[in-house]
């Protein structure tokens, strides 16, 4: 018996997909297992459907007729941030994987594959939505004060915009101030990826530097530090500067 979890509330998913047969299995396979699918063919319907409607998920493959999987990736990041993206890539193709990680994708996932990965992969991308949606209330990060569900962070002169990762990403530093916290661990805790031993990624690099460029003094340390082949440590402030420390109530 298939004891692969469904969603308790109905999730609507974009199919892209351009082979007939794979795309109405998918949207068979998402039916039987709770969700909503609508599916087209080409990237320039998925980039248009996806802008144009309110998806809780997109099934993205890498190659697509005319605009490709990779730019419709890119332009739905840019437009819509917070969007859950899952790739499908040809077996093997470890460029395409890296690609589309680069370009923003969540999870990604190789064909030929099995109901129960996608299903678990479909999966894993709702319950990080969910767990993303649960860090309420505001926290304090360095100077600023992060409010979670406005999605800003203010200090004593200044306020900016956050994407629902962004806070996920100050949430969890917020809590680890002074360690130093694995380029692995954030991908598992903030974009809810599986078997990333060996998975070679800048997204998180890209996604740290834009959130640096955001909350860093230009006349400061950053409040991020690499730790060059370990990962990133948040700092700690002092408190004779009189910013409170990182994770201070």
């Amino acid at each position: 018996m298939d004891t692969t979890e469904t969603p308790t509330e109905k999730l609507k998913v974009l199919v892209v997909e351009d082979e007939d047969s794979i795309r109405d299995g998918l949207s068979d396979v998402l039916v039987f297992h709770g969700y909503l699918p609508e599916a087209v063919e080409t990237g320039e319907l998925g980039l248009q459907r996806a802008l144009e409607g309110v998806f809780d998920l997109v099934l993205l493959d890498v190659m697509l007729p005319g605009l490709s999987g990779l730019e419709v990736c890119q332009r739905l990041r840019e437009a819509k941030p917070e969007l859950q993206i899952l790739m499908l890539t040809a077996k093997g193709a470890e460029d395409d994987v890296v690609a589309g990680l680069r370009a923003g994708a969540d999870d990604y996932v190789t064909k030929p594959f099995s109901v129960r990965e996608l299903v678990a992969r479909v999966g894993v991308l709702a319950r990080r939505a969910n767990g993303l949606r649960r860090i309420d209330g505001q926290f304090r990060f360095g100077p600023w004060t992060v409010d979670s569900e406005g999605l800003r962070a203010a200090s004593s002169d200044q306020e900016i915009d956050l994407s629902t990762r962004e806070v996920a990403l100050l949430h969890l530093f917020s809590r680890e101030a002074g360690r130093v916290v694995s380029r692995r661990r954030l991908l598992e805790e903030v974009w809810g990826m599986s078997n990333v031993q060996d998975l070679e990624t800048r997204t998180v690099d890209v996604h740290i530097a834009k959130l640096r460029r955001k909350i860093d003094s230009p006349s400061g340390d950053s409040l991020i530090e690499t730790v060059r082949g370990a990962g990133y440590r948040p700092r700690v402030l002092s408190t004779a500067s009189g910013a409170a420390g990182a994770g201070s109530p």
